[in-house]
């Protein structure tokens, strides 16, 4: 399942330029994405517009420059670095003559790559089936034969409406098995909270080096990689501070702008350990020309799952390669809002773990008078 050739698939990757302002760091980070995927860039067509073409997105000229781009390099596929509706992708698959996909199926088709655990991989098939079961561009075929194919049909039924009743109950069976996951998952949270450890979630934009900093404060030997979405599966250990004992500590999957609406629905369950944590480390790429769009994706999707009003302290990261120094920011009320550190060479991590344990004292306080309040 998802394999792909060992030499990649010959693509052409498409980015249009609307107006938006920050071209240059979408295009580094689409190329980013193309190559996670599996695929080797034959060509970049660019170009600009005022607005997507109903039709093709691109407009009549444009598509005749992808066509012959894809002939000469004998393209296997087709990627747009935005978003196009199930017509448009037809419509320019006759004209190509090759297979077209678009960002959020690049997102899902990379997700699904990187998907480890048992949970994780039912979470990606059910964002995939979530956003194909609005187009059925191809039909579900596949899904008919791992029913069991002849004798499925009920009486009267096209092919169209086989498919979505196979693909319904596809969805029904993975939200169940989903549904069963996550009340496992309760049932550890309740033991958590029994315990009044100080829940903290590392989050922010993919490759911003979440998993580094977890390792670098757990020793968890989890994956990290210079590469987008090295991490999928939410991890959680127990770290000791020796000045406020246990926290439990966890990190999550990185987040990208223009996130899939059905990955951030499918992957809820998940989601929802950072919205119910005590406090965010909101990990950025301090070097990144492009961190406060970053910055601001991150908070876009934690809006959306819930979490956006937990409290957050910024982790200025990847210092090393800003020559910046270690250091403690804090707001007007003395809370800590901004660390800065190098996950990777441990500088600055001294400052992290008096700052947890400044907010884990600070939680235990309150543990009491909220016991006598209830």
């Amino acid at each position: 399942m998802f394999e792909r050739p060992e030499s990649g698939e010959n693509a052409i990757l498409v980015q249009l330029d609307f107006g938006a302002g920050d071209y240059a760091e979408r295009l580094a980070e689409f190329e980013l994405l193309a190559a996670g995927a599996g695929a080797r860039k034959k060509a970049l067509v660019q170009g600009k517009r005022q607005a997507p073409d109903a039709a093709t997105f691109a407009g009549k000229g444009k598509v005749q420059e992808i066509a012959e781009a894809a002939r000469l390099h004998e393209a296997d596929l087709v990627i747009f670095n935005h978003e196009i509706t199930a017509a448009q992708q037809r419509n320019l698959e006759k004209v190509l003559s090759c297979r077209v996909i678009d960002r959020p199926a690049l997102i899902l088709d990379i997700f699904a790559l990187r998907a480890k655990s048992h949970e994780g991989k039912l979470q990606v098939e059910l964002a995939q089936l979530a956003r194909l079961s609005t187009r059925l561009v191809r039909g579900w075929t596949h899904l008919e034969r791992q029913k069991g194919g002849i004798g499925l049909r009920g009486p009267g039924e096209t092919q169209l409406e086989t498919d979505r009743r196979l693909l319904g109950k596809r969805v029904a069976m993975l939200k169940e098995r989903l549904q069963q996951l996550e009340r496992q998952r309760a049932v550890q949270r309740r033991a958590r909270a029994k315990r009044e450890m100080l829940a903290v979630s590392l989050v922010g934009y993919t490759n911003a080096g979440k998993s580094t900093l977890f390792n670098a404060l757990t020793k968890a030997g989890s994956y990290a990689a210079d590469q987008l979405f090295a991490t999928l599966d939410t991890t959680s250990r127990r770290l000791f501070l020796a000045e406020a004992g246990q926290i439990v500590i966890s990190d999550t999957v990185g987040f990208i702008r223009d996130l899939p609406h059905s990955l951030v629905a499918a992957f809820q369950a998940t989601l929802e350990e950072t919205a119910r944590a005590d406090l965010l480390l909101h990990v950025v790429d301090s070097a990144s020309p492009d961190r406060d769009q970053q910055m601001d994706a991150v908070n876009k999707v934690l809006v959306e799952i819930g979490a956006a009003g937990v409290p957050q302290i910024l982790i200025w990261n990847k210092i090393d390669a800003t020559a910046a120094a270690p250091g403690v920011e804090r707001d007007e009320y003395g809370k800590i809002s901004r660390i800065r550190l190098s996950a990777r060479s441990g500088a600055g991590l001294d400052l992290l773990r008096e700052a947890l344990s400044e907010v884990a004292r600070e939680h235990a306080s309150r543990i009491p008078s909220q016991a006598d309040a209830a």
